[in-house]
């Protein structure tokens, strides 16, 4: 039986030579698309915080840190910047006293949305650029990189 790792087609990639340079190249466009920003300038942790945020409802500072995997107080410290800034709110949990609940407000919906819409307008303007043949081998490429993702 073939081994897996090697390509049966001689002029196919080796996985062990495509893996790093897929790596850098996967996160050298993530980086580019993720400095398209909203006018508020969020750093990627508060973003982020905004997108779990629209996508769940409101949550706790705890919750909020075990999505992110990182430590309470430094939650904390990230969404009191962010309630000062006015797009989240923070209010008493309805059972608890001890827990403060934060929700998305208007203007932090507003961020997610204009960074979004940043991001696919710089994404769409590069696309325009390449020709029929690339964004052909791109839109292959998609399937591919969303397997990759959930594997």
């Amino acid at each position: 039986m073939p081994d897996p790792a090697e390509p049966r087609d001689p002029d196919s990639p080796r996985p062990h030579a495509l893996a790093p340079e897929l790596r850098s190249a996967v996160i050298m466009a993530a980086r580019r698309i993720r400095a398209e920003r909203g006018s508020a300038d969020l750093t990627d942790p508060q973003y982020s915080v905004l997108v779990h945020l629209e996508k769940r409802g409101p949550l706790t500072p705890g919750q909020l840190a075990d999505l992110e995997h990182i430590q309470p107080p430094s939650m904390t410290r990230t969404v009191n910047c962010l309630a000062e800034t006015g797009l989240v709110a923070k209010e008493p949990h309805a059972t608890d006293g001890r827990v403060v609940v934060v929700s998305l407000t208007d203007a932090g919906r507003s961020q997610v949305a204009e960074t979004r819409e940043r991001r696919s307008r710089w994404l769409a303007h590069e696309l325009e650029v390449m020709s029929d043949d690339e964004r052909r081998r791109l839109a292959d490429a998609v399937e591919l990189l969303q397997r990759l993702a959930r594997a």
